[in-house]
């Protein structure tokens, strides 16, 4: 009620929108914030909410950092990294990742219809599907990161069916045991305490399989012999695992990879969902920075506060100089030299910028445009002599 009265006096918003200070003493004392989210893919012009239907979510970050999933016989292996969702660490992933448009929805829609089709007892033997999502890419395209950011939205939009979210990241590497055959038992293992997890059915479980190649490798490239080599027996404990997963309506299985040629093609096959995450497109790269920018001068490290355009309204105005501020043009300069740099890396670009040519406590907007562009150039020429082996 108190945050319907907060939306009655503010009805009007572009894009996503959050409030961190109230004038109501409730939500002054009781909430940190409010956001009107995930906007920016659907709403191209100011929205009337009092036009809309409007869905509340409220919830409280877990604070406890991750704990982690030992397999009984050897307490010192870590299988496995576990969250309880929604958690603080993952706080504002989703915000930060910028995509082209409806990737991130699709994404909310499949899970959506995974259970919408458990609710209905659709037949799973007429009808397949078997929770599995598969995201590749170039590395630092921020897949791992999506995965992170999925299971909390989805922990938070489905909290009226579920009380809590589990994650679980899967230590891919560790379940390789230096035993001969041991590594498909230890798989079986891992599983089995997943399955404990979901056995608790006011739960939504996530598994997150980084790097899924290392777990299901090509069995066709292991060499033949008389007896399954350790990886075959890992491939095949995993498949008969999943297919023994996709039978409870509360679990998802998300996993990575940078190299998709050395997956089993079984494996390949179980995804419902293979979607490729490439490396920002010139529109994206240019909302990566202006939300670096507009951090940075919230902080107060770039002073004063000066007005950037959006990408929308950049193009709105047809990039007229009369119309968009120097900066602004300045930024998508810049934003067109970073193509072909990875999202991870166009993340660190400010932090390089202030560390090597800024170097002052404060700076202005101008200076540390152009401090961004000489960080460019250096990530370029940095990429450029690996390349060659310099």
């Amino acid at each position: 009620m108190h945050v319907q009265s907060l939306l009655n006096c503010h009805s009007m918003v572009f894009g996503n929108y959050a409030w961190t200070e109230f004038d109501d003493d409730f939500l002054q004392k009781h909430v940190a914030s409010v956001v009107i989210a995930d906007l920016e893919e659907i709403v191209t012009q100011p929205l009337d909410l009092k036009n809309c239907c409007v869905s509340f979510h409220i919830f409280t970050l877990s604070e406890d950092g991750p704990s982690m999933l030992t397999l009984e016989e050897d307490e010192e292996l870590s299988a496995a990294n576990h969250w309880l969702l929604p958690a603080a660490e993952f706080h504002g992933i989703w915000e930060s990742l910028v995509y082209e448009t409806g990737v991130k929805t699709q994404l909310l829609d499949y899970v959506t219809t995974t259970i919408y089709f458990s609710d209905k007892n659709v037949d799973s033997n007429l009808i397949s599907w078997n929770r599995v999502v598969l995201l590749h890419g170039p590395p630092g395209t921020g897949k791992t990161s999506l995965c992170k950011a999925l299971a909390q939205k989805l922990s938070i939009r489905l909290s009226s069916r579920y009380l809590y979210g589990q994650f679980v990241e899967i230590n891919s590497h560790s379940l390789f045991s230096k035993w001969f055959s041991e590594s498909g038992k230890l798989v079986t293992k891992m599983f089995q305490k997943i399955q404990q997890l979901i056995d608790d059915k006011d739960a939504l479980v996530f598994v997150l399989i980084d790097e899924v190649e290392s777990l299901t490798a090509a069995r066709n490239a292991c060499q033949a012999g008389t007896e399954p080599s350790d990886a075959i027996r890992v491939v095949n404990s995993v498949l008969t695992q999943l297919d023994q997963i996709k039978r409870h309506s509360n679990v998802v299985i998300l996993t990575t990879s940078n190299v998709t040629e050395k997956i089993d093609l079984a494996f390949v096959d179980r995804a419902d969902i293979k979607q490729y995450i490439g490396p920002p497109s010139e529109k994206g790269i240019y909302n990566i920075y202006l939300s670096c920018l507009e951090e940075l001068m919230k902080c107060q490290i770039i002073y004063p506060r000066q007005q950037l355009f959006t990408m929308f309204e950049l193009e709105t105005m047809g990039f007229a100089k009369s119309e968009v501020s120097e900066h602004s043009l300045n930024l998508r300069n810049i934003a067109i030299k970073s193509k072909g740099l990875s999202g991870r890396t166009l993340r660190k670009l400010p932090f390089i910028a202030h560390a090597l040519f800024v170097k002052t406590p404060t700076v202005t907007l101008e200076r540390f445009l152009e401090a961004m562009g000489q960080a460019v150039e250096k990530q370029k020429e940095e990429k450029a002599n690996l390349v060659n082996g310099i």
